[in-house]
């Protein structure tokens, strides 16, 4: 009762009906929402105050910007219910839906330059190895039969893992120390309207995490450009649950050297051998690796898993929902 009633005062005002109404659609700045609502910054910080008080809306920080959406837990039910309740042919919300899409417009437009200008990086890549296809068919066969809560992907890029896993989980988190590149994953993630995926600004060494927190955590094509591997490794592996895996995605060894002067890459591939070693010292069970010879590029799949005991005794079984953890993480 005292949860309803706190929502509904929180939201008892024209200008926080037409927020709730906005961040229901989307993750928004504060920029963005005063540029939608035309009215001051200040007065749309303190409405949005407001609303995240009272359980139906939260904030999270990513550098400088600070993104509002609707509640992931506690007030998300009654947020999303008093969101469907407004009328969808009020000329106020469509005159604020028109200028959000304008704005999701300009973000592909800027997105799309990005990647036009950057373009040939992946392109020359790709054409040293084996099809991108072929790699995402081994990893879906590496998953079979198994159930997927929530996967992490650490450096997410594009976002490509999160579209290939999307229909298989419950909740997909990318995460990228990019922030040009988080703007190419939204794009691509709002394009295929998959509302289970989302994406953080994070770093490899340092996730966002307290405890474990993953069923399935992806290093795809990251390794390579790492200084120190063996601890991003380990860092992938703490926030896996009991029974969860690893799927690290990267070169076999190569003798590529253009690939470090004009790709930036820090590592010319990986040995089985090394990926093992990484993976048993991060307490993961190393599993059979697969190989997808390219020219002159071959891709490698290592899969390790976390035993299903060890972690809940370290930690006394401290293992709580993703949605929990996001909370936590970007307050």
């Amino acid at each position: 009762m005292d949860e309803l009633l706190t929502g509904l005062r929180a939201v008892a005002e024209p200008t926080r009906l037409r927020l709730l109404a906005l961040c229901s659609e989307n993750e928004l700045t504060v920029t963005e929402l005063t540029t939608i609502l035309g009215q001051s910054q200040p007065r749309v910080s303190r409405h949005l105050k407001l609303l995240c008080e009272g359980g139906l809306l939260e904030r999270f920080r990513e550098g400088n910007w600070v993104f509002y959406r609707l509640a992931r837990h506690g007030g998300r039910g009654l947020a999303e219910r008093l969101a469907s309740l407004l009328p969808a042919d009020d000329p106020t919300i469509l005159r604020d839906r028109e200028r959000l899409e304008e704005i999701e417009r300009e973000r592909e437009r800027a997105a799309s330059a990005y990647f036009a200008q950057n373009a040939h990086r992946w392109d020359a890549i790709r054409s040293l190895h084996v099809d991108e296809r072929d790699v995402e068919a081994a990893l879906d066969r590496c998953l079979e039969g198994r159930t997927v809560r929530d996967l992490l992907d650490v450096g997410t890029g594009t976002g490509r893992m999160l579209e290939l896993f999307a229909s298989r989980v419950e909740r997909a988190v990318g995460l990228d120390l990019s922030r040009d590149m988080l703007a190419v994953a939204r794009v691509n993630l709002e394009r295929a309207m998959l509302r289970n995926c989302t994406v953080r600004h994070g770093d490899m060494y340092a996730l966002p995490f307290t405890v474990p927190s993953f069923d399935l955590v992806i290093l795809h094509q990251v390794l390579h450009f790492a200084e120190r591997p063996a601890e991003a490794v380990a860092e992938a592996a703490r926030v896996l649950r009991p029974g969860g895996r690893l799927f690290i995605v990267d070169f076999a060894p190569h003798q590529l050297e253009t690939l470090r002067e004009e790709h930036a890459h820090r590592r010319l591939g990986f040995a089985d051998a090394e990926v093992r070693e990484w993976s048993a010292k991060a307490g993961l069970m190393p599993l059979a690796p697969v190989h997808l010879p390219g020219e002159p590029l071959t891709v490698a799949i290592w899969p390790a898993e976390r035993p299903a005991a060890a972690v809940g005794r370290a930690l006394g079984d401290a293992v709580v929902p993703v949605q929990r953890i996001l909370g936590e993480a970007h307050p």
